[in-house]
């Protein structure tokens, strides 16, 4: 049985945060009676794998996670865009809260920061004597993995955030309740961290577990959002630059270890029952029926539930054409044409991989995301019927840390860096767009996207780059953003580059918008009158009225679409809650509110 199937199945990292820290029983006979051997160490390291390693999570769960993914500026949905919270929220510790759907983060929660200090307090104070220097400095490191994991969570959603060196004892409210440790000082404990977990971390720990080289991909993700955090919205190009080099040395450790390669097409990579030995996968979460371990991800993308949110407008209008140009300035034919039918002809291939090609009725925008189902499961009329393709029971498994990631990682933050050669775009950039195309794509007669020419990128490649980005710098981020559409990526992204007014729908209509419908000729059947509403080319806005179907063909807008509420900057960092504050208070101690909140 698959290691990380036990693990999930055991739930061993499930935790609350109902006070601003957890506090289990430092002395109790269970824990004196456990760290005795490596395997109970292993076993308390096991216990943080479905906090982090979350995958598609499970049961009904992983709803949130695909759904919450849809809070940028890539999707539109019916009715009111969502919105940045706009006050203070009561509490923003539980994960029931809500909060989480509205930061793209953490919530403020401590218990998983007190179970990496009693892991490393452990291992400092009892098991120094029985494991010897390998198995130390690796278990050592494994802790601070998790301990950075977590901190670099609540820095991306706070800032400032106290920091924890040591367990804390139930009674020392000093530390308990302190002040907030100053972002600088927090990520500078997590970089020295990354430090040590590189150089100490094993190779090989067994199969998909925690090794030197998923802790390297997720590295290169942490010190990428720093590094470009830090130049972006803080101007510190001095630590911009400290963060960007290690994200460049965790990506080379994982890519010069010839142990990964983009060999796997993107559909057969979301859509596989089974990702052992996948090339791609540094570590991915599978699923078993017949032990429970089951999501929902699945029913989401079957082509019979539908799509309240989808990708809009803006997004398609970014996607690279098949001779890896902008469509403005693409020789591609037809590629000025933003139809569902004719983008999946003349974009990357990747587009339809990810999504039905043709308009669909169940999709907010009639985009059809359906990048987590193989094609028989989309294929399907009743997919419900087939228990692994509806309901909360999918099995389809999870890539957790995947190649494809690592390398966007990595030559974005060269190119932050300065100095990137063409031979850094073949092993990056060209590498995923000479993904390999399944059976299914080529008997649609898509072909692989032009690799990119890094003498080509220049200040008119794109006309609509925006003037303040660097022209490869720009070409990287449109690749990221294809390649990593529904996963975890573009909140963290716009905000990391502050761009976060990408998100405003007044000042980007296209945000609010889905693709050229011609419904004389597409879903005829869907046109309501007084709902179904289309904006023509010089941007007029005609309402289906019963009679003028004629006129129906434009940019649909989805029902009853309105844009977000107006959100300033300081939607960059998020409050936290009142209950937290007045906590402090009950005990005579002080903590500052997020600034601009």
């Amino acid at each position: 049985m698959k290691k990380y199937i036990l693990i999930a199945a055991l739930g061993l990292a499930l935790t609350s945060c109902d006070e601003v820290l957890d506090r289990p029983q430092l002395n109790s006979p269970d824990d004196n009676a456990f760290w005795k051997t490596e395997s109970d160490v292993r076993l308390y390291a096991n216990g943080f794998y479905t906090e982090y390693f979350t995958g598609h999570n499970s049961g009904w769960s992983s709803a949130y996670t695909y759904r919450a993914m849809t809070f940028c500026d890539d999707y539109a949905s019916t009715g009111q865009q969502s919105n940045f919270i706009s006050q203070v929220p009561e509490d923003a510790g539980t994960t029931t809260s809500g909060y989480v759907g509205n930061t793209g983060g953490q919530t403020w929660c401590f218990s998983m920061v007190r179970k990496a200090n009693i892991f490393l307090d452990r291992l400092e104070e009892r098991m120094q004597g029985v494991l010897d220097e390998e198995q130390y400095a690796h278990w050592t490191a494994v802790a601070k993995f998790f301990k950075a994991f977590e901190y670099t969570r609540l820095v991306i959603t706070y800032g400032d955030v106290p920091y924890y060196e040591h367990t804390v004892s139930s009674s020392d409210f000093d530390e308990l309740y302190k002040e907030r440790t100053p972002r600088n000082e927090v990520m500078g404990h997590v970089y020295d961290m990354c430090k040590d977990i590189l150089r100490d971390m094993r190779l090989n720990d067994g199969a998909n577990v925690l090794n030197r080289y998923v802790a390297a991909g997720f590295i290169s993700r942490w010190m990428l959002f720093e590094g470009t955090w830090q130049r972006y919205n803080e101007n510190n190009d001095e630590l911009a630059r400290k963060y960007l080099q290690l994200a460049v040395e965790a990506g080379d450790l994982v890519i010069n270890s010839g142990k990964y390669s983009i060999a796997t097409p993107m559909k057969e990579l979301f859509g596989s029952f089974d990702l052992a030995g996948n090339k791609e996968c540094l570590l991915y979460r599978h699923y078993d029926f017949a032990i429970g371990v089951k999501h929902c991800i699945t029913s989401y993308c079957n082509g019979v539930e539908n799509a309240p949110s989808a990708v809009n407008l803006a997004f398609l209008k970014s996607l690279i054409c098949v001779d890896g140009k902008p469509y403005k300035t693409s020789a591609v034919e037809n590629a000025e044409l933003l139809s569902v039918p004719n983008i999946a002809k003349t974009r990357d291939p990747r587009f339809e991989a990810q999504f039905a090609d043709v308009a669909h009725a169940r999709s907010a925008t009639r985009v059809y995301g359906n990048k987590y189902i193989d094609r028989y499961g989309f294929s399907l009329k009743a997919p419900g019927t087939t228990p692994e393709y509806g309901s909360a029971n999918n099995t389809i498994d999870a890539p957790v840390m995947r190649y494809g990631e690592v390398l966007l990682n990595w030559i974005e933050a060269k190119a932050e860096l300065g100095g990137v050669t063409q031979a850094d775009i073949d092993k990056s950039i060209n590498q995923l767009r000479a993904r390999p195309l399944d059976a299914v794509a080529h008997e649609k007669g898509l072909k692989n996207t032009a690799p990119m020419v890094l003498s080509e990128i220049d200040a008119a490649f794109d006309p609509d780059r925006d003037s303040d980005v660097d022209p490869l710098v720009w070409e990287i981020r449109r690749e990221r953003r294809l390649e990593m559409v529904f996963e975890f990526s573009r909140l963290v992204d716009i905000r990391r580059w502050h761009k976060l007014h990408y998100m405003d729908n007044r000042k980007y209509p296209d945000t609010m918008r889905g693709p050229w419908i011609n419904f004389n000729e597409e879903l005829t059947e869907t046109l309501a009158a007084g709902k179904t509403a289309v904006f023509h080319a010089d941007g007029t806005r005609v309402v289906y009225d019963g009679n003028n179907a004629a006129e129906m063909a434009g940019f649909y807008e989805p029902q009853n679409a309105q844009p977000r509420l107006n959100f300033s900057d300081r939607s960059y960092l998020y409050p936290i809650g009142t209950k937290v504050i007045d906590s402090y208070k009950e005990k005579d101690y002080t903590i500052s509110q997020t600034k601009g909140w």
